[in-house]
């Protein structure tokens, strides 16, 4: 285990960088930060799909198990030269994303986000899921970056799409379907 955390400031964040476990400073505006960033905010909000999905334990699981990998992500990201995103645990997205789909109907048209609480929330983490993705993309095109890291960012964004329909399944709620033609509300006129 590293060390423990016994000082939460050491102002030395304070020029705007921060720094890597390598001992390399970055600027907190890097788009590995950002990822970092956005990584950290997926796993707060897959903390709020859970405290509204209590009752889901194979769900709950799940999402669990991929707040400790997200650590991981973080983890190697921070420290290249520690390998902790294998290929294996993208193939243990994809188990899961194909156990749940095959008891999803078939999607015929785009879904709004929404649904209750816990899918709203779990929408919130497949968009930030995929700004981190894009984040690494810009960093990958100019530093050296695992293909794994970017398939199991990836391959978690749809994960976590299909996990917004197994929540709406699972309590009851109906999907709201894209309507390209609706008919926009109107205000009541005022007399």
């Amino acid at each position: 285990m590293g060390n423990r955390l016994t000082k939460i400031y050491t102002r030395t964040g304070d020029d705007g960088s921060t720094g890597l476990a390598t001992g390399e400073r970055v600027a907190k505006d890097c788009s590995l930060i950002k990822a970092q960033g956005d990584l950290d905010e997926l796993n707060a909000n897959l903390a709020c799909v859970l405290v509204h999905s209590s009752e889901e334990s194979e769900v709950c699981a799940i999402i669990l198990a991929l707040q400790h990998q997200l650590f991981n992500v973080g983890g190697e990201l921070s420290a290249p030269q520690c390998e902790l995103t294998h290929a294996a645990d993208i193939l243990w997205l994809e188990q899961w994303i194909d156990h749940f789909n095959q008891d999803l109907p078939a999607l015929k048209d785009f879904i709004l986000p929404g649904g209750d609480a816990a899918v709203a929330h779990c929408h919130v983490a497949r968009t930030v899921c995929r700004r981190a993705e894009r984040h690494l993309v810009e960093w990958s095109s100019e530093h050296e970056l695992r293909v794994e890291l970017l398939q199991y960012v990836n391959r978690l964004s749809d994960l976590l799409f299909v996990l917004c329909r197994v929540l709406e399944k699972l309590k009851q709620t109906a999907p709201s379907y894209w309507q390209k033609d609706l008919k926009l509300p109107q205000p009541k006129k005022i007399i």
